[in-house]
């Protein structure tokens, strides 16, 4: 049975050159573009870290990083009231950057992008949320941010226009990252490192590693090649 099927060839995927000479996947009768994920095209190019979309549109370096900031900081912080592991939140951190870096944050609301982000980074790490539990957060933290008393979200219609929004902004993320969201995470290499070194029992380095990466996560998300000294 394994020696039968090991000898079938497989129809369904085959490579064929697109129109422009390029090559491509055969699936059913469709050509499709491939798509190649490598440690040199997972990093962002230097030509798009500036000027970003933003600055063309107008904004200035120092607001766009703030929105950054302030977009991963949201993300965090709901990440954490929805109980979702930091893997998801990281996640949702980076897809929020890299949508950034092919939009801008003139033409789109950075709240609406870091909810898709985070409702699609929880189901890419496998701990799905519903999209009223996300919407909900944020609706909390806007009111924290303001210094207003906390009140329920009321289900009317201006909830139904941000839950649209919302997934309406999760397909634009998709559809700009060209559904490559996989997203690889330093934190465990974080680990294997300090116990080769044996100091994962050092509380203060191993905390203080955490906190640097995390923070680069917030301003500078695969955009420079990993220092390997």
């Amino acid at each position: 049975m394994e020696a039968t099927m090991a000898a079938t060839p497989a129809t369904t995927a085959t490579p064929n050159p697109l129109p422009g000479g390029d090559a491509g996947i055969l699936i059913g009768d469709r050509v499709y573009s491939e798509v190649f994920l490598t440690i040199d095209n997972s990093l962002i190019p230097e030509e798009k870290l500036t000027p970003t979309p933003s600055m063309l549109d107008g904004l200035d370096l120092h607001t766009e990083t703030d929105l950054r900031i302030l977009g991963c900081e949201l993300i965090q912080a709901a990440g954490i009231l929805l109980r979702l592991p930091q893997v998801a939140m990281a996640t949702g951190q980076v897809l929020f950057h890299r949508f950034f870096y092919s939009k801008s944050f003139v033409k789109h609301s950075f709240e609406i992008v870091a909810m898709a982000c985070i409702n699609l980074a929880s189901k890419i790490e496998e701990a799905p949320r519903r999209i009223r539990d996300v919407i909900n957060v944020f609706h909390h933290l806007r009111q924290i941010r303001g210094k207003r008393s906390s009140s329920p979200l009321i289900l009317d219609q201006n909830y139904i226009n941000t839950k649209n929004q919302v997934i309406k902004a999760e397909r634009r993320v998709l559809k700009e990252l060209g559904f490559c969201v996989h997203v690889k995470h330093p934190h465990k290499i974080i680990v294997m490192y300090l116990q080769v070194l044996e100091c994962e029992k050092n509380q203060t380095l191993v905390q203080t590693a955490w906190v640097v990466h995390d923070g680069k996560c917030h301003k500078e998300p695969l955009n420079s090649a990993p220092s390997t000294t």
